[in-house]
């Protein structure tokens, strides 16, 4: 599927707004990072339409730039549940709980990808070093943690590894940087990487990829731990997890190129768990 197919699609569905009578109840708030596509506004507005649905009443979409941002409405009660990433799930293993993890090509799982310019010659992190590296965010799992824990295991740091390294807070961000020229790599999710391969050819054809790391927990959708029994965040839940049960939940799932949502288990996340422990201070 081209860019063009791909906004044709979204915008086909625009006519599908929530029903009227949903917009009178009290709206579920749901947190989102530039995790995926940067915030694609009509992909972001299915996916709310989608939810409303499923729920029955409004869901409400709160933008933050950084995980920290967003971790931190779901700590304070800004917002009711949010699709956030394995590691600041794990960093707040003890306040957070899991509602689903969305499956992507058959498993909840992807992988970290280190990328160069299509013509670069390296063929590993190791042959990166010195020069200027685009992460996504501090938080990132697949943006940030990976190449730090990948670091941490030769002895060094991205500080002491290279010249220089940027946050560009969305993964479409890295890719962008590496494309063009601005820095020589970058680490960024494959989900994403893969999901612009068909969308957006023309960018990463610019790039390459020379390493993936193992599979690792897709990135969860959580809510706080002290309220997972609360009525509404089950309803959430289960409109997660039953979203390829309506033709506005499939159509969403379709334009994330996710199969569908499942309840997953904390267990996905011990890869990344073991990657923290790597890290000194993390």
């Amino acid at each position: 599927m081209d860019r063009r197919h791909f906004v044709a699609g979204v915008s086909s569905l625009a006519v599908l707004g929530a029903p009227v009578c949903l917009r009178a109840a009290r709206s579920f708030r749901l947190g989102l990072t530039p995790v995926f596509l940067d915030n694609d506004a009509i992909v972001i507005d299915r996916i709310r339409t989608a939810l409303s649905v499923a729920m029955g009443e409004p869901v409400e979409l709160i933008q933050r730039r950084t995980y920290q941002e967003i971790t931190a409405t779901i700590l304070d009660g800004s917002v009711d549940a949010a699709w956030i990433c394995g590691y600041p799930f794990l960093q707040q293993r003890d306040t957070l709980s899991l509602l689903g993890v969305p499956v992507w090509r058959g498993r909840p799982l992807y992988q970290s990808y280190l990328i160069v310019g299509q013509n670069d010659p390296a063929e590993g992190l190791e042959d990166l070093h010195g020069h200027v590296h685009a992460f996504s965010d501090p938080d990132s799992n697949s943006g940030y943690l990976v190449t730090a824990s990948d670091l941490a295991r030769m002895g060094m740091t991205p500080e002491r590894f290279f010249a220089r390294s940027v946050f560009t807070y969305g993964h479409r961000n890295v890719v962008r940087a590496v494309a063009d020229g601005l820095t020589r790599s970058g680490s960024v999710d494959g989900y994403v990487w893969e999901v612009l391969s068909s969308v957006e050819p023309a960018l990463t054809e610019r790039t390459r990829v020379i390493t993936r790391s193992e599979w690792l927990g897709f990135p969860p959708l959580a809510a706080r731990a002290d309220r997972a029994e609360d009525s509404q965040v089950q309803r959430f839940g289960a409109a997660l997890r039953g979203l390829g049960d309506t033709e506005a939940g499939r159509d969403a799932l379709r334009l994330l190129f996710l199969d569908r949502i499942d309840a997953g288990s904390p267990a996905l996340f011990d890869g990344i768990a073991a990657r923290m422990a790597d890290v000194p201070g993390r």
